[in-house]
């Protein structure tokens, strides 16, 4: 058996977010994947299966907060075992022997990652028409694909609205892309005014509507997604406003948690102390994981994610809509859709 012992998923993994910033990290990981067995030596479906099962394995060791990564490979990993479990779909004669079946696969995992490289445009296509004319919209920083969509609403001739942009601290990695969004909007002379966390309440009084992004869409129709979205959501149902979440379908995950504290990673939010640590008081500095977008200095350590590092939880009934690629979808259709994928 193969043991592709020579190839390194995790380097090639961080060489293909180098050289494309904009790939979302379910995205480089799948690509990564395809790297994987193509320079591979498999010989058997066996061997494939371990040999991808290992990489991802080595993968989501690799980063600290692997939710929006594992939702990408495991999709993959699906895809593969469902077309290597189906011969037929592959339309290959009886003569054909496995490396047909692998050059098979490896055309059509380039075709998967670069649809979801393009879902990204197709969900802005999708939820320009959800901004009306006149409107003033809430989003927090960090999303590539909200940036994606309000850019796209910006160049409408039909559509003036309003932008208030929740910015990250500007210790996180989020803060570049957001302020890079700002600097968008207002080229393309759309009013954005910027806030912190604390002044979402403050401000919902001149909102119409909340877009936000995610890391991962669960099984349950709720997001996981950066700290402080969660009380957006609150809030925002709280006065009344819908609260939509943009999101490709390749962050759709296999996850059902029931609060904040189901999360299958380790956060180091609720730090209870009784004398100051100085350790503690330098740990600020560390940077966050955008949506989606893979920050390559954020260090994977015992002691779990950094407040500005974590993320949080929105439950369902918080969300009124979530918009794909593939169209928008109420969260208590994501369970269906989630079949559709993996079945």
């Amino acid at each position: 058996m193969s043991t592709n012992a020579e190839f390194d998923i995790v380097s090639s993994y961080r060489r293909i977010l180098n050289e494309d910033p904009e790939l979302t990290m379910p995205v480089a990981a799948i690509e990564a994947l395809v790297e994987a067995i193509a320079q591979s030596s498999v010989s058997t479906v066996a061997e494939t299966l371990d040999l991808l099962e290992r990489h991802t394995a080595a993968l989501k060791a690799s980063i600290a907060n692997p939710i929006s990564l594992s939702a990408g490979t495991d999709l993959f990993q699906r895809y593969l075992i469902t077309t290597l479990n189906r011969p037929a779909s592959l339309n290959l004669g009886p003569d054909d022997d496995f490396r047909a079946i692998r050059n098979h696969l490896l055309s059509n995992g380039k075709l998967f990652v670069e649809r979801a490289k393009q879902s990204r445009e197709k969900i802005a296509s999708f939820g320009k028409h959800f901004i009306r004319d006149g409107a003033t919209v809430l989003t927090n920083g960090g999303s590539r694909v909200v940036g994606a969509l309000l850019r796209r609403a910006a160049e409408s001739s039909t559509i003036r609205f309003k932008v208030i942009y929740v910015v990250p601290s500007s210790h996180t990695s989020d803060a570049n892309e957001g302020d890079q969004t700002v600097s968008d909007l207002r080229a393309h002379n759309v009013p954005v005014a910027t806030i912190s966390d604390s002044a979402v309440a403050y401000s919902l009084g001149k909102v119409d509507m909340v877009i936000v992004g995610a890391e991962g869409v669960v099984e349950n129709g709720g997001i996981i997604s950066r700290m402080g979205t969660y009380q957006m959501g609150l809030l925002a149902k709280s006065k009344g406003k819908p609260f939509y979440v943009v999101a490709e379908s390749h962050k759709f995950v296999r996850l059902y948690p029931l609060s904040q504290f189901d999360l299958p990673i380790e956060q180091k939010v609720l730090d209870f102390k009784v004398t100051d640590d100085p350790k503690a008081s330098k740990a600020g500095a560390k940077d966050a994981v955008d949506e989606g977008i893979a920050d390559m200095t954020l260090k994977h350590t015992s002691t779990g994610l950094n407040a500005e590092d974590a993320v949080d939880f929105t439950p369902p009934d918080l969300i009124s809509g979530i918009i794909t690629e593939s169209g928008v979808l109420t969260p208590s259709a994501v369970s269906e859709e989630l079949i559709k994928i993996w079945f």
